[in-house]
């Protein structure tokens, strides 16, 4: 899964969005769960605020009184994190009244911070105790006498370590539970991505069996989104074989429209005998060799781009050997050939006996003894003929001139030079590479490299 694969797109962007949603999620969460803790320790002062102003008004009198025990140990313990305190809202520098915990200390009023107050005259904030703590203070605004204008200020603190406590218990909680499922997903999200794009490597599959020539369609129940794709593909594969019988229609009736008009030409001016029947018969044949190599290559081109031609190497050249084993009987020629098993050209079976055929014909001519062919696979998706002679061999000079068209570099031997010329040609359309080299015996070593399938 590289990169630029879509697989990699498809997981990279579920688990950067999942990267992203969860620790948004982790902060909404946290901040929901603290204001809930906090509601729930506000209820708690709320409890303490009534029983305080219940405790010091209980007289009925315009000031209040010093109030009993509000039930709670931790408000008589010393600095236990737990107040309270009533102090008048003017004219006192000190408290009126202080819980026994808060022994001469007085609380930093929320009233003092600006803190705006509810519609209960209530204000609720944050501050440090007299132990150093961090508290949670509510204060409020009481009026316990009939005409209602002296005012005193009712303050109850607790210790927010509680609420630090429980939200970083809940946080580590969640953060282990997000994690989780974070990873959970991730791992959901891969193999939801790669089961997803399973029909995809399932039409990889089917199309590497075309190109090889396993199969000549893509079959197969696939999704209904790809349904469509399999149908065009389908469509244009059997468009292709179209075209390309109909490239080869074409070049057979030129070729036999061509062909005989120059056949009733040669055998005309041959009748008539002389200098221009000569020149016209010479003429005429040079049109013919040119017509049948552009016409041969006009074929092979529409061949090499067809899609499903396979060749199986090693039964072809077995085919070659026992041909020119025959033709080549009364020279003693020793030819030899070897090829990996299930060696495959990816192309037409025609091309590639015309292409090793006219090497291992050319290398018999001029063998003394020894011609060995062998094929192997040579990477990269290429396999590589090569054909050993022991004969005179060429110098470097003479192999470049030996694959140019017509070059013939020993008029003793029969042919018309066109034999590697065709080689390199048919070579080149494929998408190969045709070479000569001095041999390990002394004699020419050529080497062709061709598409595998």
């Amino acid at each position: 899964m590289g990169p630029k694969s879509l697989a990699f797109r498809l997981f990279v962007s579920a688990a950067a969005w999942t990267l992203v949603v969860i620790p948004i999620a982790a902060i909404l969460l946290t901040s929901l769960y603290r204001q809930s803790i906090e509601r729930n320790f506000d209820a708690r002062l709320d409890v303490y605020m009534t029983s305080l102003v219940a405790a010091s008004t209980a007289g009925g009198g315009e000031v209040p009184e010093s109030p009993e025990s509000l039930g709670a140990p931790v408000f008589d313990i010393p600095f236990s994190g737990w107040y309270w305190q009533i102090k008048p809202l003017k004219g006192a520098a000190r408290p009126l009244f202080v819980s026994g915990s808060l022994l001469d200390q007085e609380l930093d009023l929320p009233s003092k911070e600006d803190v705006p107050p509810d519609d209960t005259l209530t204000r609720r904030s944050y501050a440090p105790g007299p132990d150093g703590e961090n508290l949670r203070i509510e204060e409020r605004e009481i009026r316990p006498g009939n005409d209602g204008v002296a005012a005193y200020s009712y303050a109850v603190g607790g210790d927010a370590a509680e609420i630090d406590a429980d939200l970083a218990q809940f946080t580590t909680m969640l953060i282990l539970a997000l994690v989780i499922l974070g990873v959970g997903l991730t791992v959901a999200t891969f193999f939801q991505v790669r089961f997803g794009l399973l029909p995809l490597r399932a039409i990889r599959h089917d199309l590497a069996a075309i190109r090889s020539g396993d199969a000549e369609k893509l079959e197969g129940e696939l999704p209904d989104e790809i349904k469509p794709l399999q149908t065009e593909l389908n469509a244009l594969i059997q468009s292709n074989r179209d075209v390309v019988e109909r490239a080869r229609t074409h070049v057979g009736n030129l070729a036999h429209a061509l062909k005989t008009p120059l056949s009733v030409i040669s055998n005309e001016a041959r009748s008539h005998g002389g200098t221009l029947s000569d020149k016209v018969v010479e003429q005429a044949e040079i049109m013919r060799t040119q017509i049948t190599h552009h016409l041969d290559r006009a074929r092979v081109a529409a061949r090499s781009g067809v899609i499903g031609g396979v060749t199986e190497v090693e039964p072809t050249l077995m085919a070659l050997k026992r041909a020119l084993d025959r033709i080549y009987d009364d020279k003693g020629i020793a030819l030899t050939v070897s090829a990996d098993t299930g060696l495959k050209f990816q192309g037409e079976k025609q091309d590639f006996e015309e292409m090793t055929g006219n090497l291992i014909d050319n290398a018999c001519k001029w063998a003394e003894g020894e011609v060995a062919v062998t094929a192997r696979r040579s990477g990269d998706g290429e396999i590589a003929v090569i054909v050993d002679d022991d004969g005179p061999g060429l110098t470097k000079a003479e192999r470049e001139r030996a694959v140019k068209r017509g070059q013939r570099l020993d008029e003793s031997k029969p042919g018309s030079g066109l034999g590697l010329s065709i080689v390199a040609d048919l070579a080149h359309l494929y998408k190969g590479r045709f070479e000569l080299e001095k041999g390990p015996k002394g004699g020419l070593r050529a080497r062709l490299t061709l598409p595998a399938a």
